[in-house]
């Protein structure tokens, strides 16, 4: 084991959980043993959530400029160690260190976005009467839960950290069981910022702490990321609490292709899009809808996929489990009549046996009743449904359940707007494979891809971790008494 077992972080030191029953942490890369992560029970919980109820007075009271301060840090320390922190993601999660660097690189942004929002939450103030004023202020709401997924183990976590925190929140963190170690290491970095103890906290385990945060009374909001099928039954439970919930489930995400788009740059976004870590990202792009005579394009696609390698340019899949299930859906595809063109199945990296690793997999001629054209796949592979017209491609994209990123691929700008304003999804592309909006600009998708209001990170993230107070002041006798008074 090449890690000491892990344990909970709790008011800034590391503890052990109640519990004696651990997961074992494998690496998707070689099947190594990194450590074990323990399954936390509520009296865990309950230890974590003192700490940050006890960390919330002081850490609030301050002004959000001096909260910010920690953030500067917090920044300049995730810049030091980048390399370190990456390293990490890669060995278990089992992207490429590229896309690990990528994901580092990605926290590094949102903490710089956090630090610049006493510039977006200074209130308002307005003379509403003669001598009669009104002001607005964020307030924080408490201690606040954030439950994230094992396929983004730096950035998803970044998505909430920077700012529930700057606005003035204590956090309990609970990370995926199968990706643990990152959460540590930014756990390390922000006490070293100079964050307070308590202000952040880690509870590791599985559903039953999960549970435990949905239905915790002193928890005010939870934050999650998954599957659609989890999202559902965490947003119920949460708001069955009378909690503020957000929930991001899964993704259906289709790329329709023009005769018209450019050949070599939308093989190329297609492929990324595909295959860009492991297709273990909501993001990615798991459907093309080619428009008319597309051939061109998708000889180009095979093409660039084959230059795909396992083990080189492309990480492995989280485990087996997730393997044999990604290649149980391309032979269904191929049963029901679709063509492999680049068959991924039955991967190995010499050297790296045991490593869960499935190839690209582009599937063409998949009609929109099979199940790689409907299911979240979470895998390298894309299938290829044909229309004859931007309509039919728009009626498959609308029909399909989710609504997190849609993209088209042309040079018509008039086409392009078409599809931006009839295209059921959250996040739009233009000859962009995975539209991710950047900072400040927020993320989140529609329909069954994501359950509450707002957005979980940018400018929208601040109404969810903040209630706005609203202040009616007079101090002039003078001003008389009218219906304001």
């Amino acid at each position: 084991m090449k890690y000491p077992p892990l344990k909970n972080y709790i008011n800034g030191k590391q503890v052990a959980a109640s519990s004696q029953k651990t997961l074992e942490v494998v690496s998707p890369i070689d099947g190594s043993l990194l450590s074990t992560v323990p399954l936390s029970t509520a009296k865990d919980l309950n230890d974590a959530v003192q700490a940050a109820q006890e960390a919330f007075p002081e850490w609030s009271r301050r002004p959000i400029k001096e909260r910010v301060q920690v953030f500067f840090k917090y920044k300049t320390l995730l810049e030091r160690d980048l390399n370190a922190l990456a390293a990490l993601v890669q060995e278990e999660n089992g992207k490429t260190l590229g896309e690990a660097v990528a994901e580092v690189e990605k926290c590094i942004e949102l903490t710089e976005f956090a630090t610049s929002l006493p510039q977006l939450v200074s209130g308002e103030v307005l003379e509403v009467s003669k001598g009669v004023e009104c002001r607005t202020e964020h307030v924080p709401l408490g201690v606040v839960a954030s439950i994230v997924p094992f396929n983004f183990p730096a950035m998803v976590p970044n998505w909430t950290i920077p700012n529930a925190i700057a606005l003035g929140n204590c956090m309990i963190m609970k990370p995926s069981e199968k990706v643990p170690l990152s959460c540590i290491k930014i756990a390390e970095l922000l006490k070293e910022a100079g964050l307070p103890d308590g202000v952040f906290n880690i509870v590791n385990g599985d559903v039953e702490i999960v549970n435990a945060i949905c239905d915790h009374p002193a928890i005010e909001a939870v934050s999650f990321v998954g599957s659609t099928k989890v999202a559902k039954i965490v947003y119920q439970r949460a708001t069955h609490n009378y909690k503020r919930a957000l929930a991001l489930g899964g993704a259906k995400n289709h790329l329709m292709v023009l005769p018209d788009a450019k050949e070599d740059m939308t093989a190329a976004n297609v492929v990324a899009s595909m295959s860009g870590c492991a297709g273990q990202r909501c993001m990615a792009a798991s459907a093309m809808v080619g428009v008319g005579n597309v051939d061109h394009i998708i000889d180009k696609i095979v093409t660039e996929a084959k230059k795909v390698v396992p083990g080189v340019n492309l990480g492995a899949v989280i485990n087996k489990e997730s393997k044999e299930r990604i290649e149980r859906y391309i032979a269904e595809a191929e049963k029901d009549g679709a063509k492999i063109l680049v068959d991924g199945r039955g991967a190995k990296v010499e050297g790296k046996e045991n490593g869960t690793y499935v190839g690209p997999t582009v599937i063409d001629f998949v009609k929109p009743q099979m199940s790689v054209a409907k299911e979240e796949i979470f895998g390298p592979v894309i299938s290829i449904m044909r229309t004859n017209t931007i309509d039919e491609a728009l009626e498959i994209e609308n029909a399909n359940p989710y609504g997190n990123a849609a993209s088209v691929f042309t040079q018509n700008g008039g086409l392009a707007r078409y599809i931006i304003d009839h295209a059921s999804a959250g996040m739009i592309g233009v000859n962009v494979g995975v539209p991710v909006p950047r900072e400040p600009f927020s993320f989140g998708g529609w329909n069954e891809s994501k359950f509450g209001v707002g957005d979980i990170t940018g400018k929208s993230s601040i109404e969810f971790w903040t209630k706005l107070k609203k202040s009616t002041t007079k101090w002039n006798p003078e001003a008389g008494v009218n219906w304001m008074s």
